[in-house]
């Protein structure tokens, strides 16, 4: 299981992690049009997918007077657009972080203890559960200050919201920020801007960057979710039931946080 779980980390390392790709050098996709020719332009099927009509909607997004239609067609775009890239970068994180805490390295015995109350052997749901609250509140606290920059707090330098024009996917340099004395190091995206890296790339390199981006992040969240459920449900996917060894939760998947998220106000 073991060897497995790591064969299947380096693989994924290529299939789900696209090659640098600077999602900033994307335009913004303006009209359902161009929403069709992007899918269009991908490897696969051919054909828009939208059954629920979403590119033909114009939201109503946030505190609008009373009698606003909406934000229309281009903002809609732009943040479907935005939602799709963020979720498909969350969704790889997680996938190669559900297998790395598979391995013994993060889940077998520590010298140190990650966290107090440290339980060696646990699958990566019963991990989650077993941090303390305090911990959970500090991880919850830096993906809120990261969200907040990502959309545009603190007036970053040449920053355009993704639904008044500007890039999906963009996420503003972050180096030097974080209050007196700059806590963030790096940025998020190319963190050590070597010469010859990410940075440097042509247009055509970024623009196709962005469309490996988008199909590995559609198959990341495919990815994740079957991990999930044959975690929760085994023989629900059948490549994955054949692994022996797999890991199984027995909590409950729809309230990830009740394990210790109570904040004092229940037992």
């Amino acid at each position: 299981m073991q060897k497995l779980v790591i064969a299947l980390a380096l693989g994924a390392a290529n299939a789900f992690v696209a090659p640098a790709a600077q999602s900033a050098a994307v335009s913004m996709q303006e009209t359902k049009q161009d929403l069709m020719d992007l899918q269009n332009s991908l490897p696969g099927p051919p054909g828009f997918y939208d059954p629920l009509g979403l590119a033909d909607q114009s939201f109503v997004i946030g505190m609008n007077v009373a009698g606003d239609r909406g934000v229309g067609e281009e903002a809609t775009i732009g943040w479907l657009r935005h939602a799709e890239i963020k979720h498909g970068r969350v969704a790889m994180a997680a996938f190669l972080g559900y297998l790395a805490q598979c391995t013994p390295l993060v889940s077998g015995e520590h010298k140190y203890l990650p966290y107090r109350g440290y339980v060696a052997g646990c699958t990566p749901q019963e991990q989650w559960d077993n941090i303390p609250l305090y911990g959970k509140l500090q991880i919850f606290t830096l993906i809120g200050m990261l969200e907040s920059y990502g959309e545009g707090a603190g007036s970053p330098e040449g920053y355009v919201h993704y639904m008044s024009g500007g890039k999906p996917g963009y996420y503003p340099p972050i180096k030097g920020k974080g209050g007196p004395g700059g806590h963030f190091l790096f940025n998020l995206w190319d963190p050590f801007t070597l010469p010859g890296g990410p940075s440097g790339q042509s247009a055509e390199q970024k623009a196709r960057g962005l469309k490996v981006e988008l199909l590995n992040g559609r198959a990341a969240q495919f990815g994740i979710l079957g991990l999930l459920a044959e975690s929760k449900v085994p023989g629900s996917v059948p490549f994955l039931s054949q692994i022996e060894g797999f890991p199984k939760y027995a909590g409950d998947v729809m309230a990830p946080f009740s394990g210790d998220f109570t904040l004092g106000l229940a037992n």
